[in-house]
């Protein structure tokens, strides 16, 4: 065991020594080179045909260079949608907004009811899909959904025997193989560093002097990147749910390593605060929770468990679903009936309403991502690959996957949840066809100056983005501070009024927060 973890940690040494070089390519702001670009033709669009068109919404398509280096060749279409500002006296610009992913679409965020009425009044709501996400010509490795079925069917979400793994990393290989094949001249040029040159032009055609943002999760990196290219260009920004840029574009694999660390921390607060509240506001409590937890789960790394309606709690499944709850704080109580019902299955007991509660851990035996890919036969291929298109570009990993298990191995001795689950997210990124050029990655440094601080919010549990993520963010901008949430969750933003009200007063009257807040959420995970 102690071998398996002097490997690990070497594994990740050896590949910050090799990526280190790469830190002084991106010394200086690059903001002297400004290009004149054209308007936003903006059209009245509604962002819900089902239900009346509320007149307040537009959208468009923006071309941007698919290639900055060739900035009058090719073109991509950027898609954008905008709510107007709901009192045209009082606004101020537009507040662009990213949802993070990487690979998430942000074009309905235009619609977001995450802030006070006084920053809608005061901004256009800006949403968009980054170059190669959803509307944004998205990038896609597949011609049909069958194509890519046949290569993500195989893929074993937490594979642990010697056949799940060889089935999976086999996979993945096939995987990037059609990547290769069939994502086009876009998969060279999916870097953050791309997605903010793209959003420098949208702040420009919108005619706004400088950016007002609000970024979540990877979106995070976005922000931060922008207010180093760019740093004289931005008025706002908010950044929720944060990564530690340094770490995430110096080191892939270290950067996994925590976060995975970070979901065990969350699971763990999780456990603790539902035995706390015990049950029956917390259905899993148990007088030792987080023991009760651990094994179901080594329960299932030995055997699936068959549920009444036919359905299967597989290791891989169970795992995406509670990483999935740890997310949001309303699907924490959901998820405690759900580990309850199969508890019962494992452990049989007499309990009243048995049959009813059993039926809930019909959610476990779900894949939570692949729960979405149904699609009538022979469709074209209706997902995309902007995921891995972009982290591919930014995370430095080693190009080696048959390193990957022996990661693992290593990494569930410290997260024995989540460290394999995170571990085998990776290996895509061993074999991906298009690694960024120096030239389209921004590694740093850091810490060129703002004139307003950015606000950076954090989670004391946030799972994706662990809250010592958020700390070193704050520690690395050049003017920055840190404002803090007391949650399991991930992003706080439109959770916490007294935070919204922090929030609101930053966007609109540039009021710096005052540093060291801790906050509470709104609403309680075992309401009474």
């Amino acid at each position: 065991m102690l071998r398996l973890s002097t490997l690990a940690v070497a594994l990740t040494s050896a590949l910050a020594l090799v990526t280190g070089t790469a830190a002084t390519a991106s010394a200086a702001p690059v903001q002297a080179a400004t290009a004149k670009v054209e308007p936003v033709n903006w059209t009245p669009c509604n962002p819900d045909p089902s239900k009346p068109d509320p007149k307040i919404y537009d959208c468009a398509v923006y071309p941007v260079p698919l290639d900055y280096a060739n900035p009058s060749g090719e073109k991509i279409g950027i898609a954008m949608m905008r709510r107007r500002a709901g009192d045209p006296a009082k606004r101020i610009g537009s507040l662009f907004l990213n949802p993070g992913g990487p690979g998430g679409s942000g074009y309905l965020w235009a619609t977001t009811t995450r802030f006070e009425p006084r920053v809608t009044d005061s901004f256009d709501l800006v949403g968009f899909d980054p170059r190669g996400v959803a509307r944004s010509n998205p990038l896609r490795c597949f011609t049909t959904d069958e194509d890519a079925a046949a290569v993500f069917d195989r893929m074993v979400g937490v594979p642990v025997t010697p056949a799940e793994i060889d089935a999976t990393l086999a996979a993945d290989k096939d995987y990037t193989d059609a990547c290769g094949r069939n994502a086009g001249e876009l998969v060279k040029h999916m870097s953050t560093m791309n997605v903010v040159r793209d959003l420098d032009r949208m702040r420009q055609a919108v005619g706004d002097a400088k950016l007002t943002y609000a970024g979540f999760s990877y979106g995070t990196l976005i922000g931060a990147t922008y207010a180093n290219m760019y740093p004289d260009r931005t008025r706002a920004l908010i950044i929720d749910g944060n990564v530690d840029p340094q770490l995430r574009l110096q080191n892939g694999l270290e950067y996994d390593r925590q976060r995975a660390t970070g979901f065990e921390l969350a699971l763990g607060e999780f456990l603790k605060r539902c035995q706390t509240a015990g049950a029956p506001r917390c259905a899993f409590a148990a007088p030792d929770t987080r023991a009760k937890f651990d094994a179901l789960r080594d329960h299932l790394r030995t055997a699936p468990v068959a549920l009444p309606d036919g359905s299967t709690v597989t290791l891989s499944t169970f795992t995406s679903q509670v990483a999935n709850a740890l997310y949001a704080q309303s699907r924490q109580a959901p998820l405690a009936r759900s580990l309850e019902a199969l508890d019962q299955v494992v452990n049989p007991r007499q309990t009243l309403g048995a049959p009813a509660a059993t039926g809930d851990a019909k959610l476990l035996a779900v894949l939570a991502p692949a729960a979405l890919r149904e699609a009538p036969a022979d469709t074209p291929y209706s997902s995309d690959d902007s995921y891995y298109g972009v982290n591919c570009q930014d995370k430095p990993f080693p190009p080696a996957p048959k390193l990957f298990p022996l990661v693992a191995r290593a990494w569930e001795l410290e997260s024995p949840t989540f460290g394999r689950y995170q571990a085998f997210d990776a290996p895509p990124c061993a074999t991906w066809p298009a690694p960024a050029l120096w030239s389209e990655r921004y590694t740093g440094p850091w810490n060129h100056r703002t004139a307003t601080p950015v606000m950076v919010i954090g989670n004391t549990y946030d799972p994706a983005t662990r809250y010592a993520f958020a700390q070193r963010m704050q520690r690395e901008l050049g003017n920055a501070v840190l404002v803090t949430v007391d949650v399991v969750e991930h992003c706080a933003v439109g959770r916490s009024a007294a935070l919204n009200a922090v929030v609101t007063s930053y966007l609109v009257d540039r009021a710096a927060p005052r540093p060291g807040q801790l906050l509470k959420p709104d609403a309680d995970p075992f309401p009474a």
